[in-house]
């Protein structure tokens, strides 16, 4: 059974979850949008990565977790030059052993206007 979880974050207007539960795991997906309002935070990738990490853990602690249950992330962006300034943000949150796995992949463009990150995580939490 899936369990949708409420994790405080504006829905997306489209036909999608942003965070759903199946037993034990966890499949998230979050860019850099204000949690409260659903508009895309303006800003550098810097910027962007640090909203979009905010917005992970929100929804990783929302489903019961932490940022330490997250066992994979797979990131778009949509510049390549985007990577050492995501990654200076990326260690700041994801600081402790072990790490998820991570994909890192560069796309044309996101379906947001001004987007330069979206990811997706998958968690292993406890009911």
């Amino acid at each position: 059974m899936i369990e949708v979880i409420d994790t405080g974050i504006a829905p997306s207007s489209g036909p999608i979850n942003d965070c759903v539960r199946a037993g034990n795991h966890v499949w998230m997906v979050v860019l850099s949008e204000d949690p409260k309002t659903g508009e895309i935070v303006a800003g550098d990738i810097e910027v962007q990565t640090r909203q979009t990490l905010k917005n992970l853990r929100q929804a990783v602690t929302a489903a019961g977790g932490e940022l330490t249950n997250i066992v994979q992330v797979q990131i778009f962006l949509t510049d390549s030059a985007d990577a050492p300034g995501m990654n200076r943000v990326y260690a700041e949150f994801f600081n402790v052993k072990p790490y998820p796995i991570r994909a890192t992949v560069v796309v044309k463009e996101l379906l947001a206007k001004g987007l330069k990150i979206e990811l997706t995580a998958t968690a292993v939490v406890e009911p």
